[in-house]
């Protein structure tokens, strides 16, 4: 219980600290507005492709759209930290008796949330524009889950990389290193059995894709129940193996000071 309710007040600390920053929530939101936008007009006659399997872009593109923002929402989590630990802030927790897992979690509950609202303002902004989702209800609902399982792996990772780099360059650097590799090799953009032969193998593998994929079967009329239950699985077992690697660069912190 201790733990709980020291992981709800570091959540309640994060957001505070989110909502005095106005500007950077007005491009957060505005972002993905970019994204459908754009995107969706430049590559909307990519339905007339034999084979890509969508009657209109916006639909095919939405769900990717909201895997992408939260996966990049949650890549940059690490300068969070990186922050702390310049003012000192880290340092103060480490001498007071609050719970040393909360420090992490109160971060990763924060950026579930962050995904919920992102996720329900684009699918949202996506029906304004057009896309239909045959899923309904339930098909929001597990493509939401699916962002929820890949922003918080992907957030510990850049918690974990915070607190073993230690400098903004390096986290910054690797961000873009690893987030948009992630991205152009998925279908985020592209339908599966149309892009290249060595990404769609590379794709098996990229959490990604995992989400991308499961949240777009949600959404159809005839969801594939198995592929769902496999691809949320996969992100389920990568949300542990990720917050154990981020417990582990915490407990290598405090051994440093």
């Amino acid at each position: 219980m201790r733990t709980l309710a020291h992981s709800f007040y570091m959540t309640l600390r994060h957001f505070r600290n989110l909502m005095r920053q106005p500007l950077y929530i007005a491009f957060t939101l505005v972002q993905p507005i970019i994204w459908l936008v754009l995107f969706g007009q430049l590559f909307k006659k990519v339905v007339l492709l034999p084979g890509f399997g969508a009657s209109a872009y916006v639909d095919f593109l939405t769900p990717g759209v909201v895997i992408m923002t939260v996966l990049f929402g949650a890549g940059w989590s690490g300068m969070g930290i990186i922050r702390d630990l310049d003012l000192g802030v880290m340092d103060r927790f480490l001498v007071s008796p609050v719970s040393r897992v909360a420090l992490i979690a109160g971060r990763l509950i924060q950026l579930a949330l962050i995904a919920v609202i992102q996720s329900v303002l684009i699918v949202a902004l996506g029906m304004i524009l057009g896309a239909r989702f045959p899923g309904g209800a339930r098909g929001v609902g597990l493509l939401i889950l699916c962002a929820v399982l890949l922003a918080v792996p992907i957030g510990a990772l850049s918690s974990a990389m915070a607190l073993v780099a230690r400098k903004e360059e390096t986290v910054i650097a690797a961000s873009n290193f690893i987030l948009l590799p992630l991205t152009f090799l998925s279908s985020v953009f592209m339908a599966q059995n149309l892009m290249p032969g060595w990404i769609q193998a590379v794709a098996r593998f990229n959490p990604v894709e995992w989400a991308v994929v499961a949240g777009r079967s949600a959404l159809s009329a005839h969801m594939n129940w198995p592929l769902v239950a496999t691809r949320i699985g996969l992100l389920v077992a990568l949300t542990i193996i990720t917050a154990g690697l981020a417990t582990r660069a915490f407990r290598i912190y405090q051994r440093s000071v």
